[in-house]
């Protein structure tokens, strides 16, 4: 166009301010953004919208609120472009003026924070305002992009009460027929302990809407809660219907063989996955297979497999190592892989902690001390346990020790009570769980303060006889505390549904759904 001498105007700098962003191009964006300057069209609203949008996708945040505040006359698109951006670097409170002093808002007004604060981490304030958004006299009401953008909140939380809501909202709506939203349900129960209703969605899907994203969906969950063999069938099937496997696929795949001890089959796929399927492994399929290895005992092999990689091994690689070392008690391969880690991730406190226990395992005291130190020289501090039960539609968090929660007196009065009765079942507590230079009895009465305990204990108190409890937990949960959930759910005829940071464990009868294999 420039070169036949045509100049562009304010219809035409829209169309290529939104190429540069989608590709995104920075320094071109830059030049049409001069050009913009030079013709007098910057300040235009269409033009400067897109020059908002620009910056904002090109991850220019600060050049994006400039040109905003620049603009004489801001559309609803500025003000949207404006939002995502900060929601995208994590600044909630910038977003949160910005929402509050537009003059008026869209439905991707509202969409924006809700998927804004799912992506950060703040469930509760995406689902209150979803409410909002809701109630009748609600300038705008929810789409299907905003269903999709709501239901991971419920995930995270694993708020599976307000889940059943925005499901029945959504069928309401006619909204539960397309095939977004369907494949988002079933993301949604399957992480809320529902794998049954996930599975019945999928069922029920018109065969033309199961695309690939469905088929891994469910292959994942599969995985997510230890089902294996399962995982293989629903992959199989896929193949059949036609579907060519992604690199998401394997990743469910090879996960779910590694859960469920399927070596031999775990092993006939990675090795088939680039020949057959065309798929490269990457850093998260090593991890995998190292896992796979490293759960089953294998560690000389799955140390060869780091060995001959193709790839640059990664963080996750070496802390598949690292996690299956600490679970068959290898302190020789523990070491080699934390030295790895320590190079990589030289900040990630569960890094020294994962080796440190190791050391307290073994009493080696002096060299606990010395990697205590290091955190305290970095300045790092271990995570804290924490795990959250929804009752009544509400989310409940504790944490390790909690003594915040009103209901404290009779939480720690139940789990007082829990050891005499758990005991005649034939519990023990494993006092190797709490790693610190102190006595039995010290141990034991650490045990019963663990954030899964007390979320347990919680669901008991507020829930009548017989009423499954969900539990999710931020970190893995611990040997004892598997144990422990094993004997409750006989003791009280619960089933217990725990998520923890790697899998589910659906406890029943006195027996977990892992087989023990975890």
């Amino acid at each position: 166009m420039l070169d036949h001498s045509l100049l562009p105007d304010h219809f035409t700098f829209p169309f290529v301010l939104k190429a540069c962003a989608d590709i995104p191009s920075l320094p071109t964006g830059c030049a049409v953004h001069s050009l913009c300057l030079r013709q007098g069209f910057e300040l235009d609203v269409y033009v400067g919208s897109s020059l908002v949008n620009m910056y904002v996708k090109c991850g220019e945040l600060r050049s994006a609120h400039r040109m905003f505040a620049l603009m004489p006359v801001r559309n609803l698109s500025s003000w949207n472009a404006l939002i995502v951006g900060y929601m995208i670097v994590g600044a909630i409170k910038v977003a949160e003026h910005l929402f509050d002093d537009m003059p008026e808002r869209n439905v991707f007004s509202w969409t924006a924070m809700i998927s804004g604060y799912t992506q950060n981490g703040a469930a509760d304030r995406a689902l209150e305002l979803f409410e909002e958004m809701k109630k009748e006299g609600s300038e705008v009401k929810p789409n299907w992009v905003t269903i999709v953008s709501v239901l991971p909140a419920c995930a995270h939380s694993a708020a599976l009460e307000q889940g059943n809501r925005i499901h029945d909202y959504a069928k309401a709506m006619g909204l539960e027929s397309n095939p977004t939203v369907q494949i988002s349900l079933m993301g949604m129960y399957s992480k809320c302990g529902s794998l049954l209703k996930a599975r019945y969605l999928f069922d029920h899907m018109l065969e033309r809407d199961k695309s690939l994203v469905a088929w891994n969906t469910m292959i994942t969950s599969y995985a997510l809660y230890g089902l294996g063999a399962e995982a293989v069938v629903m992959f199989e099937d896929m193949v059949r219907s036609g579907l060519q496997p992604d690199a998401v696929s394997f990743t469910g795949l090879l996960s779910g063989c590694s859960h469920s001890g399927l070596v031999d089959q775990g092993m006939k796929y990675f090795e088939t996955m680039e020949d057959v399927y065309s798929v490269k492994p990457s850093h998260e399929h090593y991890a995998c297979v190292v896992d796979l290895l490293g759960r089953a005992g294998q560690l000389e092999k799955a140390m060869e497999i780091v060995n001959q990689m193709k790839i640059d091994s990664g963080p996750s690689i070496w802390g598949a190592l690292l996690s299956a070392s600490r679970s068959h008690r290898n302190l020789e391969v523990a070491e080699i892989a934390a030295k790895q880690l320590f190079l990589l991730e030289p900040y990630n406190s569960g890094n020294y902690v994962l080796l440190s226990n190791m050391y307290a395992e073994v009493g080696k005291w002096d060299d606990v001390k010395k990697l205590r130190a290091v955190l305290r020289e970095k300045g790092l501090k271990k995570a804290p346990g924490c795990s959250w039960s929804e009752i009544n539609g509400k989310a409940q968090a504790f944490l390790t020790g909690d003594k915040c929660h009103p209901q404290v007196p009779e939480i720690y009065r139940l789990l007082e009570d829990l050891p005499e009765k758990m005991k005649a079942a034939g519990y023990m507590p494993d006092t190797n769980m709490v790693l610190h230079d102190v006595s039995e009895e010290e141990k034991e009465c650490s045990l019963t303060t663990h954030s899964e305990k007390l979320a347990i204990a919680y669901g008991i108190l507020n829930t009548s006889p017989g009423t499954t409890l969900r539990v999710t937990k931020n970190l893995r949960i611990c040997g004892d505390c598997h144990v422990a959930a094993k004997f409750i759910s006989k003791v009280y005829g619960r089933e217990i549904i725990v998520r923890d940071i790697k899998r589910f464990h659906h406890f029943r009868g006195g027996v977990c759904s892992c087989g023990d294999y975890w």
